[in-house]
């Protein structure tokens, strides 16, 4: 068994190389690879020197790096890094250092067990307030998790979560098209209209703020509501 851990970056100079070391330090129960996607940062995310010093270590750690030409998104981002995955279980891991790689084990092991094919980590599930998480973003959270449910019958506490976990198969089965935030709401509606369960499993969390580099902004809600309906409405 293989784990692709697929990092999409944007303008994550201040975040990236920690996050990376945090994620080679965890101590995995399977080979892993790490996937960078860079959505054309327009900062020194991936410079030149950095870049040199992560490809000397490819062949010990398996990092695999791309570049888009120009921004596309984090959806595509995604997707890109899912179509280059060699991994058995894929998983999304941010580079702002808001998830803690250390969670990452816990939420593949039903995978590995075979007990599931998707795992979420939620936010909530042992924290109502998670830490740092300004108002705005938590009714925006509570609303997309709300509305999913009621949409597509399922029993989530956390829609929106960066780490989900997945069986690659089945992601790679799915017919994803979103490039922007509207990944988690577009896969969790294909995950729920194939009729896979969805498990969820509490992880630690830190939110940034804002001027701290948080890039998710008040339409990106609009957007993903969209996205879940015409999900819905879709056969």
């Amino acid at each position: 068994m293989k784990l692709s851990i697929i990092i999409p970056t944007y303008n994550e100079q201040n975040t990236i190389r920690k996050l990376i070391e945090h994620v080679q330090s965890v101590d995995y129960p399977v080979e892993y690879e790490i996937i960078i996607i860079d959505d054309a940062s327009a900062d020194r995310t991936l410079e030149k020197e950095f870049l040199i010093k992560l490809k000397n270590k490819s062949m010990e750690k398996n990092i695999r790096i791309f570049k888009n030409r120009i921004n596309r998104g984090k959806g595509f981002s995604i997707r890109k890094g899912i179509k280059r995955a060699k991994g058995d279980i894929i998983i999304i891991q941010d580079a702002d250092m808001e998830y803690n790689p250390h969670d990452i084990p816990k939420l593949i092991e039903p995978i590995l067990k075979g007990e599931a094919a998707a795992v979420y980590g939620s936010r909530f599930l042992e924290n109502p307030c998670p830490d740092g998480m300004v108002i705005p973003n938590w009714i925006a959270n509570k609303i997309l998790t709300k509305l999913a449910n009621v949409l597509f019958g399922i029993s989530l506490t956390d829609e929106a979560t960066c780490y989900k976990a997945f069986d690659a198969k089945i992601l790679k089965s799915l017919d994803l098209k979103a490039n922007g935030f509207t990944f988690c709401p577009e896969v969790t509606a294909l995950l729920a209209k194939r009729g896979v369960e969805i498990k969820e499993l509490p992880i630690s969390y830190h939110a940034r703020t804002t001027k701290q580099g948080k890039k998710v902004r008040p339409m990106d809600l609009v957007f993903a509501v969209l996205m879940l309906l015409w999900q819905r409405a879709k056969k």
